[in-house]
């Protein structure tokens, strides 16, 4: 498949606490006016597009070096309350946001340089260029092929623009939305939490099929738990389940294949993690199909010091059981409980409970009261996106 086209767009640091009400206020018209100008050059070319959203995350400037458990919360409090964001502006504005056809999103963390001389390339070590958290040089020197960047009509707005347009390719188109006030009620700290441990090998599981909105997020704070290591290689292991268990799901004639959902949740944590020039950027990867549970699976190494694990699954627990390294599991509000019952199981074996991490399930009713849930709905559900594209199809072949 053709690339294509990408654009980008600069937020600046968030309001703080990361409130609902907050980011709305400050980042809500950015986001209308970015998404519709996008939707536009869609619906010229008949193509998707990309957008990545990079805001800038002061707590993780303050906090480099703790583990990031105790940074958690507050940074998935800002990622969620901007996907949801997305999904309520995409709603109300009719904009496609779920889909090969639409705007395909993906958040971005921007954390301070470590260096402020972009040409020294020694500056940069390769853990440097490991998202989902990367320094505002990182974004710069990875060669990215942003067609355009939109920048908000501020001074902090147009320090970001000015940074990032200094020795790029002047085809980038510039363009600048308004934004809105930008209110920091106090300081967020990390936990104080002396047991706290840092984690480099973790799992997460679910379908995956027609990743969208909601798998972002969960993706991306599965992502964020990783903590970079020089010492030790960061393993995220990815369940998916089987196309067997799949059969009597809805609209099941538009299921993705297990083969297509591995590549798409992988493609999405390249996206977000791997921040090498295109000539740097290697990756081998290796399909093994053993014996046993859980014995199907595509390793991908993107970099030496980190491993993909997509693993096809064929029950709830997945490599949670059969993995004893795997030390944290990422859930969301609506599989809290099959976290307690992957630790009950891991007692049964004499092994040591995994660390468990919640994130939000996004809420149409807490984002927008006057968003309806079927239109919100419709950008965070594999099922209303299969329902969609067999409506679309019937009508095309109308047509």
């Amino acid at each position: 498949m053709a690339n294509i086209p990408a654009h980008l767009l600069l937020l600046p640091p968030p309001p703080w606490p990361p409130s609902h009400d907050a980011l709305q206020a400050a980042y809500q018209e950015s986001l209308t006016s970015t998404l519709q100008q996008v939707a536009q050059t869609i619906r010229a070319a008949t193509v998707g597009a990309s957008l990545d959203i990079a805001v800038t995350v002061p707590l993780l400037n303050d906090y480099p070096d703790v583990p990031r458990s105790t940074v958690f919360k507050p940074v998935q409090a800002l990622v969620a309350g901007i996907y949801k964001l997305i999904c309520t502006v995409a709603a109300k504005e009719k904009i496609n946001v779920e889909d090969a056809e639409g705007i395909d999103p993906r958040v971005l963390i921007i954390a301070r340089s470590r260096t402020s001389n972009r040409s020294n390339q020694a500056a940069f070590a390769a853990s440097d260029r490991i998202g989902p958290v990367i320094t505002f040089d990182t974004l710069i020197q990875s060669q990215r092929s942003w067609q355009s960047v939109f920048a908000i009509e501020s001074e902090q707005g147009e320090e970001l623009l000015k940074r990032f347009t200094t020795g790029q390719d002047q085809r980038i188109k510039v363009h600048r939305v308004p934004g809105g006030p930008i209110q920091v009620v106090g300081e967020e700290s990390a936990q104080d939490d002396k047991s706290a441990q840092p984690h480099t090998s973790i799992a997460v599981g679910g379908t995956w099929d027609h990743i969208h909105i909601g798998h972002k997020l969960l993706l991306t704070m599965f992502a964020f738990l990783a903590q970079p290591d020089q010492t030790r290689k960061i393993v995220l292991t990815i369940g998916i389940t089987g196309d067997e268990l799949l059969k009597n799901k809805k609209y099941a004639d538009l299921l993705e294949s297990w083969d297509e959902r591995q590549r798409n949740a992988r493609k999405f944590l390249s996206h977000i993690m791997d921040f090498r020039p295109a000539s740097d950027a290697s990756v081998k990867e290796q399909e093994v199909s053993n014996p046993g549970p859980n014995g199907h699976a595509v390793h991908y190494e993107m970099h030496p010091g980190l491993v993909l694990n997509l693993v096809e699954i064929a029950d709830p627990f997945g490599p949670t059981i059969t993995d004893e390294a795997i030390s944290a599991l990422i859930v969301s509000g609506e599989t809290r409980s099959g976290g307690k019952a992957v630790n009950d199981k891991r007692r049964e074996k004499g092994w040591q409970d995994l660390e468990v991490f919640e994130v939000d399930v996004l809420d149409p009713m807490e984002a927008n009261p006057s968003t309806t849930d079927a239109a919100f709905e419709s950008k965070i559900s594999s099922t209303a996106i299969r329902q969609a594209l067999s409506e679309r199809g019937r009508l095309r072949s109308k047509a």
